[in-house]
């Protein structure tokens, strides 16, 4: 299936210029383009529509070029995703490329009870104006919207998929994301927020994250066990589950930016990186397959795509260092 893209900008009310522009990025299924006609534009591929959209929360400083290739794979699949790019200065004097983040959110005493993603408020009535103005008008499905996010943007992908805060999301997956809370913020060291538990989930990470294990004094621990031990606990101690529609996947010999196909290395995380023991490729193949399964058990055939992400679990895939669901 051909994929083509258009951008989109949305300002920020509350947000001081110039930090009040979010760029956005819409991939979405189209026809290919008709080669006698070199000034023709791509129509959408209506045939699996309506869409169901996925809405994915880089890390931070992480351009949204460095996940194009999974929102490729994604939408070509019959999905709309949505990648954007926001410069703003979530912590005074720290300006950075950033997924959303309210602070104000993670204080011991109000956590879990109000959202944390001060972007997605606006990506959901962006998403609502494209249902009424853009190419995708009438394709959309605004009932069926995944969060994703690869680090601080998983955890907000994680965090914020709550019907009591936004009634449209209906799953969540992540790659290198745990709900450990800086002991900074008040917390106990060690200490594993709760996160919502009323939609499917999907935590990935890997046993080479060195950003992961070069961060364990931040939530007041000398050292995790293992570079994946907050995400392990995340999903046994953060999710209550019950379910069987909630997944963890631990990929072996991944780092911290497998997911990223496009390093950028002039960001400051990817120097604490470990450098990856399995080729990347068949990494970045292995998250596109279970998080297009994963979602496809949420939107499209739910049981056909439930036994084959669990085949893939199960399967003895020497890439697959752990995995279980609940």
């Amino acid at each position: 299936m051909t994929v083509k893209a258009f951008w989109r900008v949305t300002k920020v009310k509350n947000a001081s210029f110039p930090y009040d522009t979010i760029n956005l990025k819409v991939l979405y299924p189209a026809l290919d383009i008709d080669p006698q006609q070199p000034r023709s534009t791509s129509s959408v591929d209506s045939t699996l529509a309506p869409f169901p959209v996925v809405i994915f929360f880089s890390g931070i400083n992480c351009s949204l070029i460095m996940y194009q290739w999974l929102a490729f794979k994604l939408a070509a699949r019959g999905l709309v995703v949505v990648l954007f790019d926001w410069l703003a200065e979530n912590i005074p004097g720290s300006i950075a490329l950033t997924p959303g983040v309210d602070l104000a959110a993670f204080s011991p005493d109000v956590y879990g009870t109000i959202p944390s993603a001060s972007a997605l408020p606006l990506l959901l009535a962006e998403l609502e104006y494209l249902q009424s103005e853009s190419i995708l008008a009438g394709m959309l499905d605004l009932q069926k919207i995944i969060l994703g996010g690869h680090s601080a943007g998983g955890r907000i992908a994680l965090e914020n998929a709550s019907p009591k805060f936004f009634s449209q999301v209906s799953a969540a997956f992540s790659y290198g994301a745990h709900s450990a809370t800086a002991i900074q913020l008040g917390c106990s060291p060690g200490t594993i927020s709760p996160l919502p538990s009323s939609v499917p989930m999907l935590l990935m990470a890997g046993t080479r994250d060195g950003v992961i294990a070069k961060n364990s004094h931040r939530y007041g621990v000398r050292e995790w066990k293992t570079p994946a031990t907050p995400v392990i606990r995340t999903f046994n101690e953060a999710i209550s589950g019950g379910r069987n529609d909630t997944y963890l996947i631990v990929l072996e010999g991944a780092n911290h930016f497998a997911i990223a196909e496009y390093l950028d290395l002039t960001v400051e995380a990817t120097a604490l990186d470990f450098p990856p023991t399995q080729p990347e490729n068949k990494i970045r193949s292995i998250i596109a397959s279970a998080t297009s399964l994963f979602i496809d058990t949420v939107v499209r055939q739910p049981s056909k795509a439930s036994q084959e992400l669990q085949q893939l679990i199960e399967t003895d895939n020497s890439l697959i260092a752990f995995a279980q669901f609940k």
